[in-house]
């Protein structure tokens, strides 16, 4: 499968299947096992992944829960008080460039200048830090952050040897398109 929505030079990183992602992006993670997706992204990288959530927020990921996606104990929590502190969280684990993977669980898309600067953050974390950090922007019902390399829907299928339906909806340099994924990692395309 090809790169979505990556530059020739810039580094990927896994997402499901053979399926990569532009490193040192911002991508955004919709629909209803958004989360799933995020852990199975996850448990196809190695180091720690810092996953920001707002500190009221109810509807949390629990570390038993993703056991088979991925090793729970590379969780990083960051639960700021101020859901406005969840996208500069985003943007200092970034700029760092320890870690491989950040994830910002949203309530909803944020707007178009905050997702710039996570670009920026995540250029300047590849440059000085040496990570080629990926950004995961996660938000409910079918997303709509501006200004996001890709954006990726993910839903339960139920039947038919395919555990979920994977769609690429935005991406800078692909089609949208649309899979079958199973619980093994297969993708098989729809449409």
């Amino acid at each position: 499968m090809g790169l979505a929505g990556a530059g020739a030079e810039r580094p990927a990183v896994p997402l499901v299947g053979g399926l990569t992602l532009a490193a040192a992006r911002a991508h955004e993670l919709c629909g209803p096992a958004r989360r799933t997706l995020a852990c199975m992204m996850a448990g196809r990288m190695e180091g720690p992944v810092i996953w920001i959530v707002a500190r009221h927020e109810r509807d949390r990921l629990h570390p038993a829960g993703v056991v088979e996606l991925m090793e729970p104990g590379r969780l990083v929590f960051v639960t700021p008080r101020r859901a406005q502190d969840l996208l500069w969280t985003a943007e200092e684990a970034l700029r760092a460039g320890v870690v491989p993977l950040v994830v910002a669980d949203l309530r909803g898309p944020p707007a178009l200048t905050p997702v710039r600067r996570l670009h920026l953050a995540a250029q300047t974390g590849m440059e000085e830090g040496g990570a080629a950090p990926a950004m995961l922007l996660l938000t409910p019902g079918d997303g709509g952050a501006p200004g996001v390399e890709t954006r990726w829907w993910m839903a339960p299928r139920h039947g038919a040897g395919a555990a979920w339906r994977l769609e690429r909806r935005r991406a800078r340099a692909a089609p949208p398109a649309a899979w079958d994924l199973s619980p093994d990692g297969l993708l098989t395309p729809t449409r």
